[in-house]
């Protein structure tokens, strides 16, 4: 997450998916059918399913879309070959990246996620030297121009549903939960018919930093956009305050 608008940061990531769907609804796929593999097809019964399916919808993937990926899944669990891998490392300027990724050639992505850091003038480190850095949250974030309810009417909703905190931004609400809740919450707003502009379980830097040095603001937009470019990539956290370039 990076800029001080966390919705602004949403719309923009949501800006440039709109214009690659493909890649973004290639990458939820995977996730639908490690998340089948590991749990079964069915989210009331599987917590991970039911959180990528959470993310699929506010990545505007069709309802029908996500159910072909779920029996796909389930008539294929032999064939699902994906694995998760976590790397960490720093940025320059010293922001702290971590990068989640889920491949079928775990060589090719390391190669790929080195070469980024390497390009961006950042360095990989040891499992765990960054991860300290964050906290692991459900994060909602509502665009008020898609929500009638006022601040006060919004949280007695959420905080009932388990969420931990509503904080009031100028163009929208941002809903923190902690993982497990996070399930409760997204379907109280559905069932409240409350549109989201973003809804997943993500990791929230306690302290950003602030690069101001062009040199260092280039290498960091250089690290972002080769890890964006890969279809390996799932997400990257970072605790860079400054807008990325467009």
């Amino acid at each position: 997450m990076s800029g001080h608008s966390k919705f602004a940061n949403i719309k923009h990531k949501k800006e440039k998916n709109d214009a690659a769907k493909g890649k973004i609804f290639t990458i939820i796929g995977r996730e639908i059918a490690v998340a089948v593999k590991e749990g079964g097809p069915d989210p009331s019964n599987n917590f991970k399913l039911a959180q990528v399916i959470a993310k699929a919808k506010s990545n505007n993937m069709p309802n029908d879309t996500i159910e072909r990926g779920i029996k796909k899944a389930a008539g294929d669990l032999g064939d699902v070959t994906y694995q998760y891998n976590t790397y960490e490392g720093y940025g320059p300027g010293g922001v702290a990246i971590i990068v989640d990724t889920l491949t079928d050639n775990p060589n090719r992505t390391a190669a790929d996620v080195r070469a980024a850091f390497s390009k961006g003038s950042g360095n990989i480190g040891t499992p765990g030297c960054v991860s300290f850095m964050f906290d692991e949250k459900g994060q909602i974030l509502i665009d008020k121009e898609d929500c009638d309810l006022s601040a006060d009417d919004l949280m007695m909703i959420v905080l009932d549903a388990g969420a931990e905190d509503l904080k009031e931004e100028e163009d929208s609400f941002e809903i923190l939960t902690s993982p497990d809740d996070f399930e409760a919450v997204t379907k109280a707003l559905q069932d409240a018919n409350i549109a989201t502009a973003s809804a997943e379980v993500t990791k929230i830097p306690q302290n950003y930093v602030e690069v101001k040095d062009p040199d260092s603001v280039k290498g960091l937009n250089i690290i972002l956009s080769k890890l964006d470019d890969s279809d390996d990539v799932q997400n990257v956290y970072h605790n860079w305050s400054g807008e990325e370039d467009d």
